[in-house]
């Protein structure tokens, strides 16, 4: 079976790991986690960088320092994972979903406007399959409205809207270091602050509530608890694994946009005679070569073709399923119809991308493909 992903080892994790150990400093924010810290800093500019033991949590101290409340509304797209929301269903938040664009997963920017309210106090846009979002005019929106843009980066290491580096656009971004993801920790994220009056207040949630941080730079004699906040570091075990991964960053993706483009190349003729759609990258927005997407006619035929690939031995999958339809969020959704995300929803098909894919078997799963439909 070509699994439908596989984390890539660079080699030098174990090493790292063990180098952690022997330090005798497991906790978090050690040498490791400065390293990895210093290297988005440095490399994407973000203002600060902070690591974290999941997306979902870079994304629950997005909604702290954004100081959401209960009654306030964030505006979202539905076609996203279910940490999006449940990171400001924590707080309290009114969620207001948006429809995707009609070619391509993203939030529909055009929607959005009329979606606001005066209780709307952040928008989230997904970078789906690390790809941009339409930017600019989210920002006007943000600026005419005071309201925050959090961005969900999840899938979007190293990938740009118009040169800028994703995470690094809105107030905050959060990254996710997952094992499906194009550098990995198994679990782990960070949050990027792209505010400078947000810095200070970021490492104190990030430490519990107390200016931990400020104390160990010798910045104040002692520390204590001065606002809320969680246990959001990662061991240095997991960053250590990470550093590891972050070294092998520009090998890890040439390899994937190698991979991405045969799969383009191989399927575009497919797409011209209508059996699919290919994933779209706009002019504005770069390819980071997260996921390699197919979308069918109909959920049907998605169905049926997943379960030829799996006959073929290739793990293809579905992805998200709008969440104003979820169990959790039917009886609460009152707005219109989102038909977009729902196609999505039903006619999208994930196909395996990760370092390890070889060429061959990305030319064997697009013949498997081509021959499912002719």
């Amino acid at each position: 079976m070509i699994p439908f992903n596989q984390p890539f080892l660079t080699g030098k994790e174990t090493e790292y790991i063990v180098d952690a150990v022997n330090s005798k400093k497991l906790s978090g924010n050690g040498k490791y986690t400065k390293k990895c810290q210093s290297f988005f800093e440095d490399h994407y500019k973000f203002k600060k960088a902070l690591l974290t033991s999941s997306c979902t949590d870079a994304l629950e101290m997005a909604s702290l320092l954004a100081d959401i409340q209960p009654g306030d509304e964030v505006i979202m797209p539905t076609y996203t994972f279910v940490s999006t929301a449940n990171a400001f269903v924590l707080r309290g938040a009114t969620i207001v979903f948006a429809d995707s664009e009609k070619d391509h997963p993203n939030i529909d920017v055009n929607k959005l406007e009329g979606l606001i309210t005066p209780k709307t106090k952040a928008i989230v846009p997904v970078h789906y399959a690390g790809v941009a979002c339409d930017m600019d005019p989210m920002l006007e929106l943000a600026k005419k409205y005071d309201i925050k843009i959090i961005e969900d980066a999840a899938q979007a290491f190293d990938s740009f809207y118009k040169g800028k580096p994703l995470g690094g656009i809105g107030d905050f971004g959060a990254f996710s270091f997952h094992e499906t993801k194009n550098i990995i920790s198994g679990e782990g994220g960070l949050l990027s602050v792209n505010k400078d009056d947000s810095i200070g207040r970021s490492e104190i949630i990030w430490e519990k509530g107390t200016n931990r941080a400020a104390f160990f730079r010798g910045e104040i004699d002692k520390y204590g608890w001065v606002d809320v906040g969680s246990s959001f570091l990662p061991s240095e075990v997991v960053a250590a694994f990470l550093y590891a991964q972050i070294e092998n960053q520009e090998k890890i993706q040439t390899k994937r946009v190698s991979l991405w483009n045969q799969y383009y190349d191989q399927l575009s003729e497919t797409e011209a005679k209508g059996f699919v759609k290919l994933p779209k990258v706009p002019s504005y927005a770069t390819n980071n070569a997260h996921m390699f997407y197919l979308v069918c006619n109909s959920a049907e035929e998605r169905q049926k073709l997943i379960e030829y690939l799996r006959a073929k031995e290739i793990h293809a999958v579905f992805h998200y399923l709008s969440l104003h339809k979820s169990v959790f969020f039917q009886d609460k959704y009152k707005g219109e119809a989102l038909e977009n995300a729902d196609n999505f929803s039903q006619c999208l098909i994930r196909l395996p991308l990760y370092y390890d894919l070889t060429i061959q078997e990305v030319s064997y799963i697009s013949d498997s493909i081509k021959s499912f439909f002719e």
